[in-house]
């Protein structure tokens, strides 16, 4: 079973791949080399390459595995998030963020 930390991961690499690590982490806000580290231990995230700039980062994308644990054919299968959704989710997240950085 997939954590919470682990599902936001995987979802991120889903559907903005290739990603960096560190694009994962300016989305999430949080260093996030636990959860790529055991989602390519799951065999759901893989290298995909790297990117051509200083320090070469990189690049992650996901496996046959992740399609077939979720039972679908290729990532274009994955729903397609509208511009509205996505502020929507967005501002959920930065509201949960805060809300945990008050306690």
């Amino acid at each position: 079973m997939l954590t919470d930390t682990l599902l936001e991961t995987l979802s991120i690499i889903a559907f903005k791949q290739p990603v960096t690590r560190v694009e994962v982490e300016n989305i999430r806000g949080v260093n996030s080399d636990h959860a790529i580290n055991r989602l390519m231990e799951y065999d759901l995230i893989k290298e995909v390459g790297r990117v051509d700039a200083p320090g070469r980062p990189l690049l992650f994308g996901t496996t046959e595995q992740f399609l077939r644990s979720f039972g679908i054919r290729s990532v274009e299968e994955l729903p397609q998030v509208d511009a509205v959704q996505a502020e929507e989710m967005k501002e959920e997240a930065e509201q949960e963020i805060n809300a945990r950085l008050d306690i």
